[in-house]
């Protein structure tokens, strides 16, 4: 059996697609799609619907979600996180996750998710909104550079340890 890459999946384009703010009640979608931007890069997602409630709903949400979504379904979301660049004194946010359900992509739905996600950083006071993409991954290049994006050269090292 021939697999078939996800750029050769094409599905019609929807006549509308509405990009909002995320929603309990779409919790288990966003679980789901977060699992499979997961799988394409492969890795497995340990993320779960409660842990994306606290996240996105809870006394201190600490990031926004938008979604794409059309009278099937959700078929696209973005996450934003908070950054913040104290030498400048700047707001701004990264758009952490960019991702377009198999045969939706190629209809400009992640064009919108990107635009809401810049007038959300807008509206929060940030002066950036910065993305990054594997080393490998050309075509999300060309993607976020055709948007306005500009590649800033990845420089040091970037340390983690755990607190939990």
């Amino acid at each position: 059996m021939t697999e078939i890459e996800d750029s050769e999946i094409s599905l019609m384009r929807p006549s509308v697609v509405t990009i909002r703010a995320a929603k309990p009640r779409d919790l288990p979608e966003l679980n789901e799609m977060i699992a499979l931007l997961a799988a394409h890069h492969g890795d497995s997602a340990g993320t779960t619907a409660e842990q994306l409630e606290r996240d996105l709903f809870g006394p201190l949400p600490w990031i926004n979600a938008l979604v794409a979504e059309t009278g099937g379904g959700l078929i696209g979301y973005a996450i934003l996180v908070p950054l913040y660049r104290a030498q400048e004194g700047k707001r701004g946010m990264d758009l952490h996750h960019l991702f377009v359900r198999d045969g939706h992509r190629g209809h400009g739905t992640g064009q919108l998710l990107v635009d809401r996600a810049r007038e959300t950083a807008r509206n929060a006071g940030c002066g950036y909104l910065s993305v990054s993409a594997a080393t490998g991954n050309v075509l999300a290049h060309r993607f976020y550079e055709q948007l306005d994006f500009t590649p800033r050269p990845v420089t040091g090292m970037r340390y983690m340890q755990s607190i939990a």
